[in-house]
């Protein structure tokens, strides 16, 4: 499994092998960055769950993928997603099939701007099962090997238990998608079985433990020092 750091600061990006960073960090920027591996996210969570959806059109979304994609190596651009944690779904007033849905839709779009770069897809679902209809409701635009994100998992990783029980339904049903775990914590990823049933994963969590423990959440160090640590657990 391959981890990218999440990071505040665009600035701070060279510093490591594989960042991953949000639109809403590049949205004013003027100028490029240096940056080597890294994913776009399309900061989904903050939209969905601050704003109630996305403010801007898909195109605008491309738009900023166009911006940035000269920066270093720019291996996804994650397409924009509705997640389905209940509260989600209570506070948006939508099902889970909506939401998996209008992801699909914010997909097709996506893919319709033709900005360069490969566009990741994201399961959505809560329950195991519903991450297997999500899989079928997709189609024939899962291609063999796709690469794509489990989406609705960030708030879960106190219960690694169910974590693995959503991956195992996932590759049940399409044992050759490569996945990518958004914002799996450490708790998580000492499970053998998530580490091996994951491509790749990013998380911030290291910016939250140093702001608990009275450090600064916006360092670079405090982010190497914890994807270190990932890549030690991983690795041993």
């Amino acid at each position: 499994m391959r981890f990218f750091v999440g990071l505040h600061q665009v600035s701070d990006a060279h510093r490591f092998d594989a960042a991953f960073i949000s639109v809403n960090r590049l949205r004013n920027r003027k100028s490029h960055f240096q940056v080597r591996d890294w994913i776009m996210d399309s900061g989904a969570f903050t939209e969905v769950v601050k704003f109630g959806g996305y403010r801007y059109p898909v195109s605008e979304y491309a738009s900023h993928i166009r911006r940035f994609k000269d920066c270093g190596n720019l291996l996804a651009a994650v397409s924009q997603d509705y997640m389905c944690e209940p509260f989600v779904l209570k506070q948006a007033g939508k099902t889970v099939e909506e939401h998996q849905r209008m992801s699909i839709e914010r997909y097709d779009q996506l893919l319709s701007e033709d900005v360069g770069v490969y566009i990741m897809p994201v399961l959505q679902g809560y329950e195991p099962q519903e991450y297997v209809n999500h899989i079928r409701m997709y189609g024939d635009r899962l291609k063999p090997g796709m690469w794509v994100g489990v989406g609705s998992v960030c708030k879960r990783n106190s219960n690694v238990d169910t974590i693995e029980t959503v991956l195992l339904a996932i590759l049940k049903e399409r044992p050759d998608l490569k996945l990518h775990g958004f914002g799996v914590k450490t708790t998580a990823l000492r499970s053998g079985v998530v580490r091996q049933m994951l491509e790749t994963a990013d998380s911030m969590a290291w910016s939250f433990s140093a702001r608990i423990a009275g450090r600064d959440g916006n360092s670079w160090k405090e982010a190497k020092s914890f994807a270190d640590n990932i890549h030690t657990g991983a690795d041993g």
